[in-house]
């Protein structure tokens, strides 16, 4: 107020003065709403938990079904007597876990194939010179790029032909001068954690400081030995299925076999990087790993809730009422086709147990998870029992035997039962042995979540 004359005035706002009020009700009303929403996110000195976590749902893996958490009894039956002397059975207990209803067919594991061989060209194109089929580069590992998935791969492109010219047959190996792939270089190089060696008590202080003592790394060559059909069996004549049975479309819904145990180790390391790679780039929580069944999760899944019975569709016998087969192995004294098929046959081609499993015995015999050892049983935990030995190429030859399960089609009928089990060793590839993958479930059972 100005004193004008004897009388108070009150000065003219001036632009400047409208500016400056409007600019400080401005910041008021942003600093307000700062305030309010604060309070309404903030914790307000309680325990709440973490916010704006990613919301979890459900996810079920194509291909496979859930076996619910349980108990059973694992072991040989009462009338293997020799087995039960070395093997005693006891009561174990299962988590939830997801099971693929067959085994891996010819089809799925020629994905793998196929994705190796297209990551080895697409790396060979882009260090030719052809950036396109490399991603941006990163700060933290300007050495490393990965690979641009998104840009087509054209074998024909004049440019590719010269940088992949190595990846084919040299001239004088091949055949009938067909240029095809040379599956000697199609190597597959993996990485996992070594979980156990990183738990004990005297490695901890080692990975306190360093933890990449614990990530393991391989390189193997992923094209399944079609030679084994002839290696297996001499004097048998097997030509046809070592030239058409992995490549050929007739044999696409047939188990994969030739493969080793660390093959299907490297299949599941794949998979699980493939969908976790497409959840990672949809913002998603990832995923539990792929992994080869523990021989546990196999015996018990196989055996379908039906926890005495010797086979996994029930009951103590290998027929139907109607005198058929009830799975594809070796009956009698050798009659191959009397269970209608003389090698292998079409997954899912007999009846599911009641978990909705398929050829839990019969058809190809599965690796899984465990070193083999006869008393593996006594000294095993009773919760999710598991023995692993993570063999190198100097073990002894008894150190690098693996567990199969489930019997296969040229087996006889004991090699079927639920509780039997033998070994393979890890570096070989049979005609008669493929594998199957599992899932640990997040959680209990599938509806906790509701």
């Amino acid at each position: 107020m100005v004193n004008f004359g004897g009388k108070n005035v009150k000065p003219k706002k001036t632009k400047m003065n409208h500016l400056l009020e409007n600019i400080k009700k401005v910041i008021y009303f942003m600093l307000l709403a700062v305030v309010l929403q604060s309070c309404a996110s903030g914790d307000n000195g309680q325990l709440i938990g973490a916010q704006n976590r990613d919301t979890w749902y459900d996810f079920n893996p194509y291909g496979m079904l859930i076996i619910p958490l349980g108990s059973f009894q694992m072991g040989p039956s009462d009338q293997d007597v020799p087995y039960s002397q070395t093997t005693q059975a006891k009561t174990v207990s299962i988590q939830s876990f997801y099971m693929d209803e067959t085994e891996i067919t010819n089809n799925e594991y020629r994905q793998f194939v196929n994705w190796v061989r297209d990551s080895i060209a697409r790396r060979k194109i882009a260090e030719a010179g052809n950036e396109d089929f490399l991603q941006a580069e990163n700060e933290e590992e300007p050495d490393f790029r990965q690979l641009n998935w998104e840009e087509r791969l054209r074998w024909d492109d004049e440019d590719a032909k010269e940088a992949l010219a190595d990846m084919f047959l040299p001239v004088n190996e091949r055949y009938y001068h067909r240029r095809e792939i040379d599956a000697r270089k199609l190597d597959f190089e993996y990485y996992w954690i070594d979980l156990r060696e990183a738990a004990r008590k005297a490695n901890r202080e080692q990975g306190m400081t360093d933890r990449s003592v614990f990530i393991k790394k391989d390189v193997i060559n992923v094209y399944p030995d079609t030679l084994a059909w002839i290696h297996d069996f001499t004097y048998s004549f097997n030509e046809p299925m070592t030239n058409m049975y992995f490549w050929h479309p007739a044999y696409d819904e047939y188990p994969v076999v030739g493969v080793t145990w660390k093959q299907a180790r490297a299949f599941c390391i794949w998979r699980t990087q493939l969908l976790n790679g497409f959840f990672m780039g949809q913002g998603a929580p990832i995923v539990q790993d792929f992994r080869l069944p523990t021989e546990t999760e196999w015996e018990y899944a196989s055996r379908g809730g039906l926890a005495l019975s010797p086979y996994p569709w029930g009951g103590p016998y290998i027929r139907n009422i109607r005198g058929c087969f009830l799975a594809n192995f070796k009956p009698l004294r050798g009659n191959y086709t009397d269970d209608g098929g003389l090698n292998t046959l079409k997954v899912g081609t007999y009846n599911p147990n009641d978990y909705g499993l398929y050829d839990m015995s019969g058809n190809v015999s599965e690796w899984t998870s465990n070193a083999f050892d006869e008393s593996a049983y006594n000294f095993s935990h009773d919760m999710n029992p598991d023995y692993v030995y993570e063999a190198s190429e100097n073990d002894a030859v008894a150190l690098k035997r693996k567990v199969i399960r489930g019997g296969s089609w040229k087996d006889v009928s004991y090699y079927l039962q639920n509780g039997s089990r033998t070994y393979e060793y890890q570096d070989t590839a049979k005609c008669y042995i493929g594998f199957r993958c599992v899932m640990s479930y997040l959680g209990r059972v599938p509806g906790d979540e509701q």
